[in-house]
């Protein structure tokens, strides 16, 4: 059996205590829980800054440390299982579980109750605060972190409330944000990314990558079953129908998230990546 080494952490001198007997490793740990505590956190299949990344992990978010050294903290997230290397200064220990997160495709955090005061930090939808309570200047309401920070009420929900709406309705409102290989946020967004974001906002979980998604994201369909919220796969792409006739999807033909007629997106598409591989409905 071969384990997927994106969601597997395993190295020949070190690999996760729940791998063995299934991989061999010189030594084996548990790992430790930390949450990233910056705004978006590259993760990178080797500790290299000059590494592309493989995803992000968003501020809030959990991870398991396995190993730190040289700088770097190898680790594994939370919300999908995906491994690899982030800076170990992005990382915070001992932290309270947050409470609130981000639901608006990018917010401010101004360093106190005050949309006038200077913003501090910018954050995407799905990161995760822990918010210790409320106040209101000029008819604004903040929710205050306990840094002192603030952020706007309305663009916060309880972490146990899923936004209204459906989840294509939720992947809409990151059109024209900037396409970026490995993106999971509202400042710049894959087309795997922006599936799994939006599903996640609206309490259902998603694989990470668009050949994960493809092999084991809600059922298989037909193509003549489309409708809203059906996804599409090609070779190394994923796309959100947000009606019989329209594609929803962040690619890097616009380089942005965009809508497309899907029949034109079929022909453009094909010359780089063939015909459509599979359709599937999230459940």
């Amino acid at each position: 059996m071969t384990l997927d080494r994106r969601l597997n952490a395993f190295r020949p001198d070190l690999a996760d205590a729940a791998l063995e007997g299934v991989v061999e490793a010189e030594r084996y740990a548990s790992g430790m829980p930390a949450r990233i505590a910056v705004p978006v956190a590259g993760l990178r299949r080797r500790p290299d800054p000059q590494a592309g990344i493989d995803t992000e992990i968003l501020f809030g978010e959990d991870v398991v440390i396995f190993d730190k050294a040289d700088g770097w903290a190898w680790v594994q997230a939370a919300a999908d299982g995906y491994v690899g290397y982030v800076p170990e200064a992005v990382l915070v220990e001992g932290a309270p579980a947050p409470t609130h997160r981000v639901t608006v495709p990018r917010t401010f955090v101004y360093p106190g109750p005050d949309l006038r005061f200077p913003a501090s930090a910018a954050l995407s939808m799905g990161s995760r605060l822990v918010v210790v309570g409320e106040t209101e200047t000029r008819g604004t309401r903040y929710c205050l972190l306990a840094d002192g920070r603030a952020v706007i009420a309305n663009h916060c929900r309880r972490v146990e409330e899923p936004v209204a709406g459906d989840y294509v309705a939720v992947a809409a409102r990151f059109l024209e944000t900037p396409y970026l290989w490995g993106g999971r946020s509202g400042f710049g967004i894959d087309c795997s990314g922006l599936v799994q974001l939006a599903l996640m906002m609206v309490g259902k979980t998603a694989p990470r990558d668009s050949d994960m998604q493809a092999q084991g994201l809600g059922i298989a369909i037909d193509r003549d079953q489309l409708r809203r919220g059906d996804l599409v796969f090609w070779r190394g792409h994923a796309g959100i129908m947000e009606d019989d006739e329209t594609l929803l999807h962040a690619n890097g033909h616009t380089m942005t998230v965009a809508r497309e007629n899907f029949e034109a997106a079929v022909q453009r598409i094909g010359w780089l990546y063939e015909q459509p591989t599979g359709y599937r409905r999230p459940l």
